[in-house]
């Protein structure tokens, strides 16, 4: 997987060329909708690794709550490997929300995207096993990245 960050034509925290696998297919020859929420995993994986150590308590406490994914066009393994391209939407007290937009290899990044979703996020206290606050740290980093 490669991938990009802070790209200043772009205005995405991460862009991320993730490569499809003949396991992602469907019998309709388009990538399953499961495997697309798994590709999508791998992308914001990495986006969150590359924040660095300082971001370490965010990357490990960080679960999913919820997943919405909106299908714009069809994307095949020929499509591989995909461009998912991630910022912030938004955050608040103990979560945030990540915005994606998925397109093929050829496409153009301005492109209308061929699916487009969202993680929301929320932080826990793995020890304690509740929500947690973010740190002003935290809110720092993900301010930098939001996109109106």
């Amino acid at each position: 997987m490669q991938n990009e960050t802070n790209a200043p034509a772009r205005p995405f925290a991460f862009v991320a060329q993730v490569p499809v696998r003949w396991s992602d297919m469907d019998a309709f020859g388009h990538i399953n909708h499961a495997r697309m929420i798994t590709l999508m995993e791998e992308a914001r994986v990495a986006w969150l690794i590359s924040a660095g150590e300082q971001y370490a308590p965010l990357i490990k406490s960080a679960m999913i709550v919820t997943v919405e994914v909106r299908y714009q066009a069809q994307l095949r393994h020929v499509d591989s490997p995909l461009s998912i391209s991630m910022w912030i939407k938004g955050f608040r007290s103990v979560d945030f929300t990540i915005g994606y937009e998925i397109r093929s290899v050829d496409a153009q990044p301005d492109s209308k995207p061929a699916c487009v979703a969202s993680t929301q996020m929320a932080v826990v206290d793995i020890e304690k096993q509740r929500l947690r606050r973010l740190t002003d740290l935290e809110k720092s980093y993900l301010q930098q990245w939001r996109r109106d």
